[in-house]
């Protein structure tokens, strides 16, 4: 086999893998974010029969209205909890964001730190190693 054909193999093999990789990655990805909406789902319905449970307690200390009556409390009573719940996820996330902002930017100056030390200690050991071995001489 011509050394030309082995190169080329090697680096349609070589490109495979990575594809295989990519792809790989990429679902994933799809398959993290489709499980992140599954739980999304299920902690805000999880949320709304909370506040539908809370709703007919709340009623029940009431007995002296209607029935309609106390539908329309209840609804109201949903709808207000569920727009006050949906505001406190929404600034929940957006500081989950931000934090995440924040902490990407500090572990990148650490991990900056981390290397710049490891790479002055190996320089000094070598240093120092070089100077041990010229004075053994």
């Amino acid at each position: 086999m011509e050394p030309e054909e082995d190169i080329a193999r090697d680096i349609a093999r070589d490109v495979d893998r990575r594809v295989d990789r990519s792809v790989d990655r990429r679902v994933a990805q799809d398959i993290a974010r489709g499980i992140a909406q599954v739980e999304g789902h299920l902690l805000w319905s999880a949320e709304m029969a909370d506040i539908r449970r809370q709703a007919v307690r709340f009623t029940a200390q009431l007995p002296w209205l209607t029935s309609a009556q106390r539908a329309d409390v209840e609804r109201v009573y949903v709808t207000d909890r569920a727009a006050v719940s949906r505001a406190i996820l929404l600034r929940v996330r957006e500081r989950a964001l931000a934090l995440r902002g924040e902490y990407g930017e500090r572990y990148a100056r650490l991990r900056a730190r981390c290397v710049a030390w490891t790479v002055a200690a190996v320089g000094a050991t070598i240093g120092l190693l070089a100077a041990v071995t010229l004075l053994a001489r």
